[in-house]
């Protein structure tokens, strides 16, 4: 493993006719993946592909649009009947017990993804986001493993009288009172001011194929230290440049790793020397739970 894949999907309903290919693809490329859940059914997918699978990890995890009726996404979660598109997946009830039993698995690497997403937001939602990801931070105090966040902002009503809201101005506030442990902010999309906080908090900040077409994450990748950042796909979204356009997947982390390492003005070698040992400590691979991981309240 000389590549680190932080967040991947590859057990969603995009990877149903060829799962094992991609697999391999990724091994052959000499990367090692967290395959990150969304509900209760793809966490348990996420445990069960990673024990079956070398160098290949899980996090689990209620993501928080996921926490009520919202949008179908068919490379999630399938095609359902006729309607496609147009269904609506359930919202979920987080379950601490049926969580804590798949968090506890050796293979189980983070809690994840959790969250605040505010972009299509109403104050029952929100709520409602606040309680589950409350609850899924006590469950990574619990088990001593690391959050996987999931945020994202939005606005509240319509026209004239929309107001912003900041997902991630209220998760500090939530990590503060509540975490005990650290983890990595997925798919970081603040400016550096909001960066800080969470570097502060000790949480890395993980960047995807978005980096390699366009310019708005530069500054932030340019501030953080190397040693607080890691690499990751989500695949199978935003695939890197040359690619864009086709399905993604975790063979395509060195591209990722290469641009940052542009961004830094480092050598690519010493760019995914580091970055590797970064998920390895805040992930734990070797089994050894990292004193970084554990805040010091």
């Amino acid at each position: 493993m000389r590549y680190f894949d932080a967040h991947t999907h590859l057990q969603f309903a995009a990877y149903d006719q060829d799962r094992e290919e991609v697999f391999t693809r990724a091994r052959e490329a000499s990367v090692g993946m967290n395959l990150v859940g969304t509900q209760l059914d793809t966490s348990k997918a996420a445990v069960e592909c990673a024990s079956s699978h070398e160098e290949v990890w899980a996090s689990v995890g209620l993501h928080p649009i996921h926490t009520s009726q919202s949008h179908h996404d068919e490379k999630e979660l399938g095609t359902v009947g006729e309607a496609g598109n147009s269904f609506t997946s359930r919202g979920e009830v987080f379950d601490f017990d049926a969580y804590e039993a798949l968090a506890v698995h050796p293979k189980t690497v983070a809690i994840g993804e959790v969250g605040l997403d505010y972009f299509r937001l109403d104050e029952d939602t929100k709520k409602i986001q606040t309680e589950a990801f409350v609850a899924q931070i006590e469950l990574a105090n619990k088990v001593h493993k690391p959050l996987m966040l999931h945020i994202r902002s939005g606005k509240h009503g319509e026209g004239e009288s929309a107001s912003w809201h900041s997902a991630y101005d209220d998760a500090v506030e939530l990590l503060k009172s509540h975490a005990k442990v650290q983890g990595d902010v997925h798919f970081f999309a603040g400016k550096w001011e909001t960066a800080k906080k969470f570097l502060d908090l000790g949480f890395t900040l993980s960047f995807t194929g978005v980096i390699t077409f366009t310019n708005d994450y530069e500054e932030v990748i340019r501030n953080t230290p190397l040693d607080m950042i890691l690499s990751e796909t989500d695949a199978p979204y935003v695939t890197p440049a040359p690619n864009r356009g086709k399905r993604n997947e975790p063979m395509y982390i060195p591209a990722i790793v290469r641009k940052i390492a542009q961004i830094k003005g480092v050598e690519e070698e010493v760019a995914r020397e580091q970055i590797l040992q970064n998920a390895e400590r805040v992930f734990a691979l070797s089994g050894k739970e990292s004193p970084r991981q554990i805040l010091q309240n």
